[in-house]
């Protein structure tokens, strides 16, 4: 028989820990969460959202996801998939004909697909912006498609696509600009309409924070401890808004985790988003992304294998955001975590460990 196991003592020790790394850290803010199924059974709250006037990170918080937002992408093309408007294994070409203009030297640019952007495979870069940004006036991301379009020319493919992994910004862009053209409709609208919406995460939305939520916006700080300096709360992801753009605090996110562990019911609009079929399908392993191959990538996921059952996840890190998730089916748990400071890093990198080996795995063994 399994070994007893106390959630409730597991959760605290974590706990502990969440505080303990945020304060030798000098983090500013931060929250960390524990889910099983569509209950959240744990929370824990440190710092400040905003350190002038003192307010308090707490339930209501809205962070910054940065590239978590990769897997929502995801999501959109999947659905797009279902309802017959795409195949993953169709040209980019298709639905991004200005594609054209890449240097390709491994072969005809026409044979990129869909899929290996999805698992940044194809060949593009790492960075969507790679010139200038040093300057107080230059824009954090291109604020236009037109901007983009008028790099692909100095743009090159750097390995030949599909042969291994390489993490790459545009990449996801490109995929955002699939869903439009095929939606006709702005990213940010089909994904209020298709996935926010459905999901019940009202509170959600990509880039300006709109002002009826500016109260609850955390700001992010660069730097540790006292000295961290306070860069305000919102930017602009501009046209890479697919690709790190959504702001949410973490109960909307725990609506997204529940939906992902298939903890929504049957004839609810969250269900509708996307079969359980086709989200399983984006944690099939498909290329190694490490040398020892522990974490290789799905469609817009990561995945872990621990205790020989699969997590999803994904983290973020962007403005001095750092966030993190995932989702164990085997147990029917998820953990989530945000902050709102520069050096959290390692901090992110621990407790999402701590999570999945003293949380996840334990409720297996004990049954869900």
């Amino acid at each position: 028989p399994a070994a007893a196991f106390d959630l409730d003592a597991a959760w605290e020790d974590d706990e502990r820990s969440f505080h303990r790394l945020c304060d030798e850290h000098g983090l500013v803010g931060g929250s960390l969460w524990f889910v099983r199924g569509a209950e959240v059974v744990g929370r824990a709250h440190h710092g400040f959202a905003a350190r002038a006037g003192g307010r308090a990170v707490d339930a209501d918080t809205i962070f910054h996801w940065a590239s978590c937002t990769k897997t929502l992408t995801g999501i959109a093309l999947m659905q797009l998939r279902d309802r017959g408007r795409l195949a993953l294994d169709q040209a980019v070409l298709d639905t991004v004909p200005e594609l054209r203009a890449v240097h390709d030297p491994f072969g005809p640019i026409g044979a990129i697909t869909l899929r290996q952007l999805m698992t940044h495979s194809a060949g593009f870069r790492a960075a969507t912006w790679p010139w200038g940004g040093d300057q107080p006036w230059h824009p954090h991301e291109p604020a236009q498609w037109s901007q983009l379009v008028a790099m692909l020319p100095y743009t090159a493919i750097e390995f030949a696509p599909g042969s291994r992994f390489a993490y790459s910004n545009p990449g996801i862009v490109f995929l955002g600009r699939t869903i439009e053209v095929l939606s006709g409709e702005d990213y940010e609208v089909y994904m209020e309409k298709n996935v926010l919406r459905p999901l019940g995460m009202g509170r959600s939305y990509f880039d300006i924070t709109p002002y009826h939520l500016q109260r609850y916006r955390a700001h992010s700080y660069a730097g540790r401890g006292a000295d961290a300096k306070d860069l305000g709360p919102d930017f602009d992801t501009g046209i890479t808004v697919s690709n790190g753009g959504l702001n949410a605090p973490l109960g909307d996110m725990a609506k997204y985790l529940a939906f992902l562990l298939g903890a929504v019911a049957k004839d609810s609009d969250a269900a509708a988003v996307l079969a359980p079929a086709s989200v399983a399908a984006m944690w099939e392993p498909v290329l190694p992304t490490r040398a020892d191959g522990s974490e290789p990538i799905g469609l817009c996921f990561f995945v872990q294998e621990h205790g020989g059952t699969r997590f999803a996840t994904h983290t973020g890190g962007q403005r001095e955001f750092v966030t993190f998730f995932y989702v164990h089916p085997a147990s029917g748990t998820a953990a989530l975590g945000a902050w709102n400071s520069s050096a959290a890093g390692p901090v992110m990198a621990d407790l999402r460990r701590q999570c999945m080996t003293g949380l996840s795995l334990p409720r297996q063994r004990r049954g869900r």
